[in-house]
């Protein structure tokens, strides 16, 4: 079957042709100015096409139709013709959601490709003399309407794909140019710097939520209401620009009502705001009557930016606790839901049942929305949609008891989840994407109901676990997909550990025991009876005088969470060997090995590792030939300690010259950079140029759930965790190169985050490390550089590295002098244990 597209193209053909032969008997002057007339209109309405296409959610065909159009400029050289066009693909790519191709046609269009890396997301943030060069290079632009549209788009583009300095860079360039010639086009530009402003306080309201340390707490819960504000201010400059359009009004509006609504949901757990709190409220109210009042606004938009602001206005109304808005809000739904049948549009049919689902009361009447909205989902491939009412069917049923079908489309929402996850992560790492929201409840939601079962499949369990710490740890990397292996698909072992899952689910903590020999063994507790413990270990742990609080404190804590986790499913483990841990969010800073059982630590029986969701790299034996390390630290404070993110209260690290001659002594070669010698520069160079099996830091760092704040202090400069993936690109898992060990010491984690060991894991997964050692508080240099002087020994006589890491660990805690905790208990080997 011949497509209409085809069709098209042949009748343009067959046009052209009669065209050129009706004109043959003109002279060859009029012949030129007929054939660029017919193309100029050719072109015209090629355009115009593409643009109903666009507003019929047809986009692929709407590209393909200006692509054409593209190509009819260029033969004519209408620069200003090939300007549009291509502005206009990017609107085709957008709505594909092919953000960095929209990035990339609009600097073509513009003519500023530039060595700047403008649509490249890997790059880091712009330094000072890149913002300026950008700057320039905007402010050069003629100030005419095509390019000031080019130019509000571009700093679109550069917000969705996370490159936020560069969009503001843009926008505010623009705006000065629209200013100079009194354009019509400020109102989009104002409309846009909202936006971003918009993003700025979503991603402090993430963190705020994410991170637990309470100073950095406090920081963004003053900034929060300051960004929060110079949203609005741009939305409210915009909806007072004289004789501005109902359409760009009620867009700026809606922004204005989104970002009113969840500013004021955060509002409600500040005590100390509660004057703002109530504003705002009083604003959300008055801001809605003028959107009701004005619904004629929502007619002039083109069909589609029609249906999605009515569903944007009743979602928003759906999180406001009043049933005379919830009316308003279905009565905009069913709207939305009549114009999706008008245009025949699939997606909008899907989201308006789902949204009339998300509105319901009646169950009965929910689950019918959302079973109609996830067939729609469906019959397009449209995981990004399907996900949503998959989440929600898997509630119902469970609530209903229909096991099966939660199971069902739990599963189905996860695989989707991980897919869109995945999309967006490969684009860009900042993408408003809410994992805790959205992704992180249907795991453990569909884990409990798993193990609500008689007979409980733990290896689904475990599998969908895996899914979720991975999921958190790239999540918290903003990287794409880590290369790792479930340990259960590990080769060429000559013995397998035995690993411990510990699962936090809220009210219970499930521990599943892997034997050695493959069996699963499951032990649930309610955690009411094991939290205060777990809440006054890591108190203790993170306290900055704990190397004067007495071992008891520690011992008694610790033995109350061996008790409650371990002691159940003991007979299920060896006498000795080594135990695997795979470890949840509120167990991560928690060293395993301080574990007591009233007469003995855990490590005084075993060797430990911890893995990032029970996945790691190919376990391998560090052989006698890659003793080979890079060594790098500082032995007093350097200019980078002024640093705002650096950690607080550091002091020199005089011991440190004698554990690179230790570490020197112990291995085959090695190169050590000290002091002002390891400089960031520096330290790439011998990285990427030499052959390192080994690199071992000796220098203050922190490890927190912020990655800006998991840093390792260099000479000159921090050295965070995104600075690390790009140290160690190239690296690969087959890679003669990559590095076996990675140790980390005389770091710690972030006081009063139970969450901040995740820093080690994505230190030791950026770095590409087959095995990590590092430390969870900052250890007494002296003892430090005795236990590395240890576990080099172990390993040159051939010993695993979690054998030699708790060999020496050992060697402390039969020294009276380091006897206490304090000294052995906060080293941690995450990864390869051989």
């Amino acid at each position: 079957m011949i497509s209409p597209q085809c069709c098209f193209k042949y009748v343009f053909s067959g046009i052209l042709g009669l065209s050129l032969i009706l004109i043959q008997s003109s002279s060859p002057a009029q012949t030129v100015k007929k054939e660029k007339e017919f193309l100029k209109n050719q072109a015209v309405s090629l355009t115009s096409s593409g643009h109903e296409q666009l507003a019929l959610d047809r986009a692929d065909e709407a590209l393909k139709t200006w692509q054409e159009s593209t190509k009819i400029y260029r033969q004519l050289n209408d620069q200003e013709g090939i300007t549009e066009s291509l502005i206009n693909q990017n609107l085709a790519f957008q709505a594909l959601g092919l953000h960095k191709e929209a990035c990339n046609i609009l600097l073509e269009a513009l003519k500023l490709n530039t060595n700047l890396g403008l649509c490249d997301t890997t790059l880091q943030k712009p330094a000072l003399a890149e913002n300026e060069q950008l700057t320039t290079l905007v402010g050069k632009q003629k100030p005419t309407s095509v390019n000031l549209l080019g130019l509000n788009n571009l700093g679109e583009v550069l917000r969705i794909l996370g490159k936020l300095n560069e969009s503001q860079t843009v926008l505010q360039e623009t705006l000065t140019l629209a200013n100079l010639v009194s354009s019509s086009k400020i109102s989009g530009i104002y409309l846009s710097l909202g936006n971003i402003e918009q993003t700025i306080y979503q991603q402090l309201q993430d963190k705020y939520s994410w991170i637990e340390e309470p100073l950095f707490r406090e920081q963004i819960a003053n900034i929060i209401p300051q960004k929060a504000q110079k949203s609005l201010l741009y939305y409210q400059i915009l909806e007072n620009i004289p004789n501005i359009s109902k359409s760009a009004k009620l867009q700026a509006q809606l922004n204005h009502l989104t970002l009113l609504i969840s500013f004021e949901k955060w509002l409600i757990h500040q005590p100390n705001q509660a004057n703002l709190h109530q504003k705002v409220n009083q604003q959300i109210r008055v801001l809605v009557n003028k959107i009701d009042e004005n619904s004629s606004a929502f007619l002039e938009l083109s069909p589609e930016p029609s249906i999605h602001a009515r569903l944007n206005l009743a979602n928003n109304l759906s999180q406001i606790p009043d049933e005379q808005l919830k009316s308003v809000a279905i009565r905009y739904t069913k709207l939305a839901l009549q114009m999706a049948r008008t245009i025949n549009s699939t997606r909008w049919l899907s989201y308006s049942f789902g949204t009339l689902g998300k509105l319901s009361t009646q169950t009965e009447q929910k689950q019918a929305y959302f079973s109609k909205a996830l067939e729609l989902a469906e019959s397009i491939q449209a995981s990004d949609i399907a996900y949503q009412w998959q989440q929600q069917l898997g509630q119902i049923y469970e609530k209903q008891g229909q096991t099966e079908l939660a199971t069902k489309n739990y599963n189905a929402a996860i695989t989707n989840m991980t897919q869109v996850r995945d999309s967006l992560l490969s684009t860009n790492g900042d993408l408003q994407f809410s994992f805790q929201e959205e992704m992180e409840p249907t795991y453990r939601n569909y884990m409990r109901l798993l193990l609500s079962a008689p007979n409980p499949d733990l290896k689904k369990v475990i599998q969908i676990n895996e899914g979720l710490q991975i999921a958190r740890l790239e999540n918290f990397l903003r990287c794409g997909k880590l290369d790792l292996v479930a340990l259960n698909q590990l080769q060429n072992l000559n013995s397998a550990p035995t690993v411990i899952h510990i699962i936090d689910l809220g009210d219970s903590i499930e521990v599943i025991a892997q034997s050695t020999d493959g069996s699963l063994h499951h032990h649930s507790i309610n955690s009411k009876l094991v939290r205060f413990q777990i809440d006054h270990l890591l108190a203790a742990l993170q306290n900055e005088n704990f190397s004067e609080i007495g071992e008891s404190s520690i011992t008694t804590s610790s033995q109350g969470i061996y008790e409650k986790l371990i002691a159940p499913i003991k007979k299920y483990l060896p006498t000795s060997g080594t135990l695997v841990f795979t470890l949840d969010k509120s167990f991560q800073s928690i060293p395993m090995a301080l574990l007591y059982d009233g007469k003995h630590y855990l490590i005084e029986r075993y060797s430990i590792a911890e893995t990032l969701g029970s996945k790691i790299r190919q376990p391998r034996v560090l052989h006698e030939n890659q003793m080979i390390a890079l060594i790098a630290g500082l032995s007093k404070l350097s200019p980078s300690s002024t640093d705002p993110n650096a950690p607080k209260n550091m002091d020199n690290l005089l011991s440190s010259k004698q554990e690179i001659k230790n570490v020197e002594k112990q291995t085959k070669s090695s190169v050590a950079l000290l002091d002002n010698k390891f400089t960031l520069k520096k330290f790439k160079e011998e990285l990427t140029q030499n052959n390192f099996p080994i690199v071992h830091i000796t220098t203050h760092g922190q490890f927190s759930s912020d990655p800006l704040k998991t840093v390792l202090v260099a000479y000159d400069k921090l050295i965070n965790i995104r600075d690390f993936d790009s140290l160690i690109r190239g690296k690969t898992e087959n890679s003669q190169d990559a590095i076996e060990l990675l140790v980390l010491s005389a770091c710690e984690t972030a006081k009063g985050n139970k969450q901040s060991a995740m820093g080690i894991a994505g230190m030791a997964a950026q770095a590409g490390a087959r095995s990590t050692v590092a430390t969870l508080w900052r250890v007494e240099a002296d003892s430090t550089a005795l236990l590395m002087q240890e576990f080099y020994k172990g390993l040159n006589n051939g010993l695993p590295k979690a054998e030699a890491l708790r060999q020496a660990q050992l060697s402390l805690l039969s020294n009276p002098k380091y006897k206490k905790a304090y000294y052995w208990g906060g080293f941690l080997l995450v990864g390869s244990w051989l």
